[in-house]
């Protein structure tokens, strides 16, 4: 049969229930679930890291920051990256870099040092974290799509709830730097796997050439608006200093804005905003991932800054939402398959506002059976129900062969939110310096930035109502004309990645290893 044009070194879709699907989706779920891990087993172990450094509030910010604003700024590069040079081979080299980072976080000697390292962990990160959506939806047919993306949030939500009670037990059992250790084994374990079973994938109809000016312009976009955010609460900080980091950051953004427009690459082009669904979808996560970040770093210093939790005990607190993530997410995404992603995108986020209004009761001396556990619990329930449905409407809203690029602006859009919250919500609770050390004052800034989480997630819940259809997880019934034949039901809406239609004799060639 011949290939369709533009899709020869494109693997045949594969079904979740096959061997070959699911050693895919082991590949993706361990590579994704590092980085969400990292992105929550730092926070547990931020007071020992600002114990041993003697640093500020401001250099804790920058310890969670340093990593996400590179994730950020460069997320959109490395899916654009994955598209045209092979999602397989910058799936590998993300996590091979990743790993070198994180031994480098592991042996730094200062907060300066930390800080730098974790912009490099960032950085493999940008590489990583877009292949592991962009293989799902380039590798899989599309009725199990919605499924396997369900899995995958479910799985990666449960490596990023597991890091504060892993990240408890090392700093406890071990040492803060441990955190960062524990990475290598996992990169070790993704570089194995994805070099034997995951099969390659590209976008053949993308050139050579990329945006290098707009990655630029997003990170020191990113990265003054970031600076200024934090320095603004500091008070040895002057307000020069802060309205020209502003000023420059602001700048940058506009640029960023202005290149990608004019660009005959661009690393995010505009056409891919024409769909309503994909802006709608992206809008709500924002809003959705600023309160997240907020939270996951606030909460866990809470617990043992003012309740007293020690940091084991601050990292077993979150394991409902561990245990609720593993039970619903995979159910929720065929859920929003069969009725369609509005009703769970907007409850999800309403019922984890109703979790953190819960928190507010957390103060000194609380017990964890009645102040901590019903908060987490609820929280927990809402992130399950929303989470599938709001990414497989992200990439069910664009074009099969822009699948990098859909993921890469969606985890760009997470980041930054989760990066400009943690920057921003001490400032707007009147947190800094060293208010971290002080149970009263923590206290008092952390039930305000509660109420404003809370306030993001009903507005992301009121977004997804009355911007976001049903119909967006639903393919067209019809195949595109130009396509050959097929046996099986072919990608719509956009040139498929090769033809679907194979025999179930044996493997496809593409699933074979190299």
């Amino acid at each position: 049969m011949a290939t369709p044009a533009g899709a020869r070194n494109s693997p045949d879709l594969l079904r979740l229930s096959d061997a070959a699907g699911r050693w895919v989706l082991t590949a993706v779920v361990i590579g994704s679930g590092m980085t969400f891990l990292d992105g929550t087993v730092v926070n547990v172990a931020l007071p020992a890291i600002g114990d041993d450094f003697g640093a500020s509030l401001a250099g804790l910010q920058w310890t969670v920051n340093g990593y996400t604003l590179t994730l950020a700024a460069l997320i959109l590069l490395g899916g654009a990256l994955g598209d045209r040079y092979g999602r397989r081979r910058l799936f590998v080299i993300g996590s091979v870099w990743f790993a070198v980072a994180s031994l480098l976080c592991g042996l730094a000697p200062g907060t300066g040092t930390l800080i730098a390292a974790r912009a490099l962990q960032g950085i493999g990160g940008a590489l990583l974290t877009p292949g592991s959506l962009a293989l799902i939806q380039a590798s899989f047919v599309p009725a199990d799509r919605a499924r396997a993306i369900g899995v995958w949030s479910g799985l990666g939500g449960i490596a990023g709830a597991l890091g504060p009670l892993l990240g408890g037990w090392l700093v406890e059992a071990v040492n803060w730097r441990w955190v960062f250790f524990i990475n290598v084994p996992l990169a070790a374990a993704v570089v194995l796997i994805a070099a034997r079973h995951v099969p390659e994938s590209r976008d053949e109809t993308a050139t050579g050439r990329f945006d290098a000016a707009g990655a630029v312009l997003g990170a020191v976009g990113l990265a003054g608006v970031t600076y200024a955010l934090i320095a603004g609460a500091e008070a040895g900080t002057g307000p020069v200093a802060v309205a020209v980091s502003a000023g420059v950051g602001l700048a940058a953004l506009v640029g960023f804005v202005l290149v990608e427009r004019r660009s005959s690459h661009p690393m995010l082009p505009p056409s891919i905003f024409a769909s309503r669904q994909f802006t709608a979808a992206n809008v709500v996560t924002f809003a959705v991932y600023a309160a997240i970040g907020g939270v996951f770093f606030l909460l866990v210093l809470h617990l043992q800054v003012t309740a007293g939790f020690s940091p084991l005990t601050a990292g077993s607190a979150l394991l409902p939402v561990t245990v609720i993530m593993l039970l619903l997410s995979e159910r929720s995404g065929k859920l929003a398959e069969r009725i369609g992603p509005r009703l769970p995108m907007t409850l999800g986020p309403a019922i984890s506002a109703a979790g953190l209004l819960l928190m507010l009761r957390i103060g000194e001396h609380a017990s964890y059976a009645t102040d901590v556990l019903p908060a987490v619990a609820v929280f927990g329930l809402g992130l399950a129900t929303a989470v599938a449905p709001l990414t497989a409407t992200v990439l069910g809203a664009a074009d099969d062969r822009h699948a990098g690029l859909a993921s890469g602006v969606n985890n760009a859009v997470a980041r930054a939110a989760g990066l400009l919250a943690v920057a921003a919500l001490p400032l707007a609770a009147g947190l800094s310096g060293e208010d971290y050390r002080d149970p009263a004052a923590f206290g008092d800034g952390f039930r305000m930035a509660v109420l404003i989480c809370a306030a993001l997630l009903v507005a992301g819940a009121l977004l997804a109502w009355f911007t976001i259809s049903n119909d967006v997880l639903r393919g067209s019934p019809e195949e595109p004309a130009a396509a050959p034949p097929c046996k099986h039901h072919c990608s719509v809406n956009a040139p498929p990645l090769q033809c679907r239609g194979q025999d179930a004799a044996g493997p496809p060639e593409a699933l074979r290893k190299d």
